[in-house]
This record gives C-alpha cells, sequence and structure tokens, in this order.
C-alpha cells in the first residue's frame, strides 16, 4: 500500500488565502504526477471565500458575496461541482494521489465520502449518502425543539482527475458559520431543497477544524490506499 504525506498548511495557526492553497495544489500536483513527490494530503482552512466549480450555471453563481460585514470573494475553479464556501470553522483537504489504472473517478469519490464517514461516527454522528449528490449527509431528523429537519449536508465534495493525479478534495464543516451558505447569498452545491449542517450544529460541542486532522488524515490513508498508483 502506499503512504500519503501529510502536510498541515497552517492548520491552527493561520487562514489560508485561497489562491495560496492553490497555487500550493497545482505546484504538488505537478511533482506528484511527475513521480518526483510522493501522494500528498493538504489539510488547512482558507480565509472565508466562495469557489465556483465547472458545472454552475449562470444565475447560480453569486455577484456580490458577504458574511456579515465581510465581503466574500468569488472564485472560479477548475474542479467538478458547483458553488461553494471554504471558510474558517471549515477543515479543508487536498488529497493529491496518483490513481492506480484503470482510473475510476466515482471510486475515488466513493472513498472519499466513506473517509470522512468514518470520522463523523466516531464523533457520534450518523451520516449517508444521497443519491445522485456527492458528499456526506446528516439523515432527516426532529430537531432539538422538536421541528422537522431534511437531510443536510455535512461535507462538500469537488475533484479533478490531471495526468492521472487528483486534485482539490472536501471541505467538512466542523464549526463555520453557517450564515455563510444561506440561500440569499449562494445555492449552495446547487441544491436548494437540502439543508448545511456542520459537527458543531449535530452534537452541540464545539469543535476546532484542527481537532480533526489527525482522523482525516488516517481515515484517508485506509480508503485511499488501494487506490494509489505504485511509485
Amino acid at each position: 500500500m502506499q503512504y500519503l504525506d501529510r502536510v498541515d498548511v497552517g492548520l491552527g495557526s493561520r487562514l489560508v488565502p485561497f489562491t495560496e492553497g492553490l497555487e500550493l495544489q497545482r505546484s504538488v500536483h505537478a511533482a506528484v504526477a511527475a513521480g518526483s513527490r510522493p501522494a500528498t494530503v493538504l489539510l488547512l482552512e482558507h480565509e472565508s471565500v466562495y469557489t465556483v466549480g465547472r458545472r454552475t450555471h449562470s444565475w447560480e453563481r453569486p455577484r456580490e458575496a458577504r458574511v456579515g460585514a465581510d465581503r466574500v470573494p468569488v472564485v472560479d475553479v477548475d474542479r467538478g461541482g458547483k458553488t461553494t464556501w471554504h471558510g474558517p470553522g471549515q477543515l479543508t483537504v487536498y488529497p493529491i494521489i496518483r490513481l492506480a489504472p484503470p482510473i475510476d473517478v466515482i471510486k475515488y469519490v466513493r472513498a472519499l465520502e466513506a473517509a470522512v464517514m468514518d470520522v463523523c461516527a466516531d464523533f457520534g454522528v450518523s451520516t449517508l449518502r444521497v443519491a445522485g449528490r456527492s458528499g456526506v449527509w446528516v439523515p432527516p431528523a426532529p430537531g432539538r425543539d422538536g421541528a422537522a429537519r431534511r437531510e443536510r449536508k455535512l461535507c462538500a465534495l469537488g475533484v479533478r482527475v490531471a495526468r492521472g493525479t487528483t486534485m482539490h478534495g472536501i471541505g467538512l464543516n466542523v464549526d463555520p458559520d453557517l450564515a455563510a451558505f444561506d440561500l440569499d447569498r449562494i445555492i449552495p452545491c446547487g441544491i436548494t431543497d437540502a439543508g448545511v449542517t456542520s459537527l458543531t450544529a449535530e452534537t452541540g460541542i464545539h469543535y476546532e477544524a484542527a481537532q480533526l486532522a489527525d482522523l482525516v488524515a488516517a481515515a484517508l490513508q485506509e480508503h485511499l490506499g488501494p487506490l494509489m498508483a505504485d511509485s
């Protein structure tokens, strides 16, 4: 089994501008694809940003977005999926690995989901997949006030595979400001009939994104290791 080289990019000490993270991704991707660097997973928290994937319709793209008093930049990216948010309180994870042939992107996506689902189970949060929708979800259930809650997305996922090597990855909502996902700002992942949640919202316990890094890295190693090409 191949092993993931873990790199924490300022995790727990600073927020990473999205453009800085993207440049680092591209540099690591080029090296991994060329075989001059081992498979690598980058773990970080971004400064607040909306990213727009290739499947986003023009009417779904934010023209100007704010969270509180802060204006949030909107950046086009070369991943699948639609519009999502990254920022404080979300653990953003970029696994950059060469996939073993035959390359199966769906299998890779399912492995990412399975890793996150394992981590959520460690915190007592039940999760599921939703047919036709990527990511990790919390099933419908009564809220603490007794009102019914619909399915809620706990982790967004968007990937790209180039030269047989993965980019982008997952955004696991640990304890972000969920107002960033309000429908008057964006249509998160193009979905209007479900909600967005976080680990803290589901458990009632405050967690820092950095607290989950070890568990997420270990789960990714377990689920992605069998999919990696030999070095």
